[in-house]
């Protein structure tokens, strides 16, 4: 009875460590990168405001289990994409997972139109709930997707410089 007394105690007093160390983790994630693309933005944010144009620089969008249903939407498998604002500088999108868990991605095209360089910033923020294991799992959000974005990123800009 003492043993199941103690490991009763010791699992609430590290269950409470935990969560207490989890809640000094931030509650919004984000995730940016960008690349400078010699085109003008008037080049670029076509190839990035239309989801058609998509797989022509994310990679994977050419998959069967893609459905690009118009311009501003398209399901990634069991995550929904849609864009839901866009402007003369900036894309913003909402990507929301099977499991419920939503990001928005904002891409701003910094530059002016008669320039012929633009900057693309890609972010994607998160907001995460109070669970400890999504606290520490956001820990490895920039490693995972960064590289990603990164990858993505050198693809738009090698489309949007051939152009």
């Amino acid at each position: 009875m003492k043993l199941i007394k103690l490991g009763l105690i010791s699992f609430l007093v590290l269950g409470t460590i935990v969560t207490s160390i989890g809640l000094l983790f931030p509650s919004t994630v984000l995730v940016s990168r960008a690349v400078d693309v010699n085109a003008s933005v008037v080049k670029v944010k076509p190839i990035v405001a239309d989801m058609h144009q998509w797989p022509l620089w994310i990679e994977g969008m050419k998959d069967s289990s893609v459905k690009i249903v118009s311009a501003t939407s398209a399901q990634f498998g069991n995550t929904s994409v849609t864009i839901t604002a866009v402007t003369d500088s900036t894309m913003e999108a909402k990507w929301k997972g099977g499991d419920g868990v939503e990001q928005v991605s904002t891409m701003r095209m910094i530059g002016k139109p008669e320039a012929n360089t633009a900057i693309v910033q890609w972010q994607f923020v998160q907001q995460i709930g109070w669970y400890p294991w999504e606290r520490f799992g956001s820990m490895m959000n920039d490693k995972i997707m960064g590289t990603q974005m990164e990858k993505h990123l050198q693809q738009l800009k090698q489309v949007a410089e051939q152009q």
